[in-house]
C-alpha cells in the first residue's frame, strides 16, 4: 500500500457519541474491568480470561506496534459526554493486498446500546475512505450472533463458516466470515445518505 495512505499516530474519530482514539497508558484502570469481563473473553479469540495488568501493557505496546508499523489502526471507543471507556476496535494486517480485518469489542455495561454498530461503521469509514484500502473482512463465532447483526448493518456481506475452526475455552466452534469491498461500500454508504435516496445506481 502506498505510505501516503497511512494513517498519522494522532487519529481521532468522531461520531454522533463516540470518540475513537490511540490507547494510552492511563487508559489502563478503566480498560482492565471491561475488558477483563468473562462475557467479553467468551466472544473473541484473543482476549485472555482472566486479564491481568501484564495483559493490558503488552495489548499497548502491541497497539502502538500495529500503528508504528503501519499495519492498521486500533482504537479505543469513549463515549464523547464524559470520554468515559467503553470498548474497542481497530483494522490489523494491511499489506500489498489493500485489505484488513476489522476488529471490535464493547463492554457489558454498554451491551445493545448500539454503540457497536456506530463505532465499527466509523472505522469501517476510515479504512475506505482515509486508508484507501479495498477490502475489509471480519470473522466471528457462530454463538455470537449479536456480532452478525452489525456487520449486516454496516453493509457486510456473509461469506462462509469455517466449521469448528477454533478451540475455544475446550470446545471448538465455527467461524462465521463476512467481508465488504470498497465498491460495496460506497453503494451502501451512498443508499444511507437522503441525497441519494430514491435515485438509481
Amino acid at each position: 500500500m502506498d505510505q501516503t495512505s497511512q494513517p498519522s499516530q494522532e487519529v481521532f474519530l468522531a461520531t454522533e457519541r463516540l470518540m475513537l482514539r490511540r490507547w494510552r497508558r492511563e487508559d489502563i484502570p478503566a480498560l482492565l474491568p471491561l475488558i477483563g469481563a468473562r462475557e467479553v473473553a467468551a466472544t473473541t479469540l484473543r482476549i485472555p480470561h482472566p486479564y491481568t495488568a501484564e495483559d493490558a501493557d503488552k495489548f499497548l505496546e502491541y497497539c502502538d506496534g500495529v500503528w508504528q508499523k503501519r499495519e492498521g489502526a486500533r482504537f479505543g471507543i469513549f463515549l464523547r459526554d464524559g470520554e468515559r471507556l467503553c470498548g474497542g476496535a481497530g483494522l490489523h494486517g494491511m499489506g500489498e493486498h489493500c485489505h484488513a480485518e476489522l476488529g471490535y469489542w464493547i463492554g457489558v455495561p454498554f451491551w445493545g446500546q448500539g454503540i457497536c454498530t456506530e463505532a465499527a461503521r466509523e472505522v469501517v469509514r476510515f479504512g475506505f475512505s482515509e486508508l484507501k484500502l479495498h477490502r475489509i473482512h471480519s470473522g466471528l463465532f457462530s454463538n455470537n450472533p449479536a456480532s452478525g447483526r452489525v456487520l449486516r448493518k454496516i453493509g457486510f456481506r456473509h461469506e462462509g463458516i469455517l466449521r469448528q475452526h477454533i478451540c475455544k475455552w475446550g470446545e471448538y466452534v465455527d467461524v462465521e466470515l463476512y467481508g465488504l469491498l470498497a465498491s460495496e461500500y460506497d453503494a451502501h454508504s451512498k443508499a444511507d445518505r437522503p441525497e441519494f435516496q430514491g435515485l438509481s445506481s
